[in-house]
């Protein structure tokens, strides 16, 4: 998955936490919940001469003017050992553009209180921004700028390449939990455009020039890949025909869009040992393929992954920290991409109690996709997953990045308007079908460890082949000649 990808499941972790001190007890969710679900607001949908898409929701009660651009692309059109490339190129369209240099752009979004920010991610470039509704032609000014006419000058290139080759061996330096997942796909997606490290290695990203950013801009970047989002305080009319003449006249991008193969779910055990010498605690990502973003069972899945993992209440928390005191904090993530992501149980623990962990993760893993969930455990997910849903739409950047998101994976506002009914129409055996699904054998696993591989390796040998790396090679994949 993408950095923000891997910051979203640190994110989560985090969450967890907050939510433990706020755990509600199970309870059956309040009669009328579906009947009060979040509804999306109707939207404007306009698509230009070149492909631009364009999504528009005036919102008048706060002066605020939010939007959500996605560009199709992402790391998954970065070329074989150019990985990074579309993160750097991404980072690089707010360091100068038009007729700012980076200094002038950044004061530019300063000086009127806006916020500017790029994510790259495996399958898109995200941009969200947010200024004063007296500042949208600004906005419109900066957005173009980037999107249409990056300076890509030579210095900002090489800063920001060699910070983020810093940021990474910072990461190795420190805590490796940032890093685990870029492992994690790697080696369980390898020759999978699933499998680039989308910020980029320490072995790829000393490679590439301004040359290869320009390249991919022209080939990767345009008006066909471009879905817009903007909710706030505007005249529809006038702000479509705004964009209009601002991103009317972006050309097509000079290759085809990268499209994902599928991602087959992994039979039979592997495991990566990624060695730290000095650790004294190891961290384990275990999982296997799970759905993609369009599943029509992903609110079953949602509620399924709530209780093995979703929050500090959950299974794997309950047994890995609160009863064994084996972790801070155990979880479960499903990724959801065009293609089926990686779902996986994740955790850390001291060296000497690594494979008691992993047993124990093993452990409650089999007997959930045997047993499944009670009621008790049904009503109480369900009242937790009605009750984190509305605070994800409140505000008028949220609501745009869900619009840009659904438009991006074919998706309609019944993803959110009927997310309420079912969530509240879930039932025990539909949920275990999906548990059964989704969730791996105990049999068909990968496993990546960060550890300190001479006293871990017995352990790792116990699930399955074992190949090692060190957490000091360049690449996040291990060489072949590495295996042992």
């Amino acid at each position: 998955m993408s950095a923000g990808r891997r910051q979203g499941v640190l994110a989560l972790l985090l969450v967890a936490s907050v939510a433990g001190a706020q755990a509600p007890k199970p309870a059956e969710p309040a009669k009328g919940a579906a009947s009060r679900g979040v509804h999306l607001p109707k939207a404007k949908v306009l698509e230009l001469k070149n492909g631009v898409r364009l999504i528009l929701v005036e919102k008048r009660e706060v002066p605020l003017i939010s939007f959500s651009a996605w560009v199709r692309g992402g790391g998954g059109g970065d070329p074989q050992g150019k990985e990074g490339l579309s993160a750097l190129t991404g980072e690089l369209l707010m360091k100068g553009a038009g007729v700012r240099n980076a200094q002038q752009f950044a004061e530019a979004v300063d000086s009127v209180g806006g916020l500017l920010s790029i994510t790259p991610t495996r399958e898109a470039l995200l941009v969200d921004g947010q200024f004063m509704a007296r500042d949208t032609a600004l906005m419109v000014e900066l957005l173009s700028d980037m999107l249409m006419r990056p300076r890509f000058e030579r210095d900002e290139f090489t800063k920001l390449r060699d910070r983020m080759v810093a940021v990474i061996a910072a990461a190795k330096d420190g805590d490796p939990r940032s890093l685990i997942g870029t492992y994690f796909h790697a080696f369980h997606f390898a020759g999978h455009p699933y499998g680039r490290p989308v910020s980029g290695s320490e072995a790829s990203l000393p490679t590439l020039t301004r040359e290869d950013v320009q390249a991919y801009a022209k080939a990767q970047l345009g008006g066909d890949r471009l879905i817009l989002a903007v909710v706030g305080d505007f005249d529809t009319k006038q702000l479509a025909s705004r964009l209009e003449a601002a991103l009317g006249g972006w050309a097509k991008a000079g290759a085809p869009a990268p499209v994902a193969p599928p991602t087959p779910r992994a039979k039979g055990r592997r495991v990566l040992l990624v060695d730290k010498p000095d650790a004294t605690q190891t961290y384990f990502w275990i999982g296997n393929t799970g759905i993609a973003r369009n599943d029509p069972s992903r609110v079953d899945v949602a509620l399924a992954n709530t209780v093995l993992g979703g929050r500090f209440t959950s299974l794997l928390n309950t047994e890995l920290r609160i009863k064994s005191g084996l972790s801070y904090g155990a979880n479960s993530v499903v990724m959801r991409d065009t293609q089926p992501g990686a779902v996986v149980f994740s955790s850390y623990t001291k060296t000497e109690s690594t494979g008691k962990a992993i047993d124990l993760t093993l452990e409650v893993l089999t007997r959930y996709r045997d047993e499944g969930m009670d009621e008790q455990m049904l009503a109480s997910a369900k009242a937790y997953v009605l009750g984190q849903f509305p605070p994800t739409l409140e505000t008028s950047g949220q609501l745009a990045s869900k619009l840009a998101e659904l438009a991006f994976y074919g998706l309609d506002a019944s993803d959110v308007d009927g997310f309420a009914d079912a969530v509240t129409g879930a039932t025990r055996e539909r949920v275990r079908g999906v548990i059964q699904r989704t969730l791996p054998a105990p049999e068909d696993l990968t496993f990546v460890l960060i550890g300190k591989a001479s006293a871990i390796r017995e352990a790792a040998r116990r699930y399955g082949p074992v190949t090692e790396m060190k957490l000091s090679d360049k690449s996040f994949a291990p060489a072949p000649a590495a295996k042992r």
